[in-house]
């Protein structure tokens, strides 16, 4: 991770968080759950690079619809959490949880933010 990433939470936390996402995708694989692996690792890193993408945007608008990209990622992401998390036959992670939650209260939050700062 490059220094600068390291002062902008969004970008940390979703590299982090792609990092967790691509252990659990191995435990999946190694537990022969390939469908939801992949599944978990693309729409799981999918974030991260949504994010990254955000930080070179041509506009506020293209900076805000980046941003809305990565969001639906992380709503498609709990939805595959979730349903491990309920599957009797695969492994539940609950911190894989608890960190996209963080996630997408700061997507929440910057997005409203810059919607307010295009309006002004």
């Amino acid at each position: 991770m490059k220094s600068y990433e390291k002062e902008n939470i969004i970008l940390k936390k979703t590299f982090e968080f792609s990092l967790l996402i691509i252990s659990f995708s191995e435990l999946l694989e190694s537990q022969r759950k390939y469908v939801i692996s992949k599944q978990i690792l693309r729409s799981g890193t999918s974030i991260g690079a949504n994010v990254k993408e955000a930080q070179n945007a041509e506009s506020k608008k293209d900076f805000i619809h980046k941003m809305k990209i990565a969001a639906k990622e992380a709503e498609e992401m709990e939805y595959w959490i979730e349903l491990c998390n309920h599957a009797e036959s695969y492994p539940s992670n609950q911190k894989l949880l608890n960190e996209l939650k963080e996630i997408q209260k700061v997507l929440t939050k910057i997005i409203g933010t810059s919607k307010k700062s295009l309006a002004n």
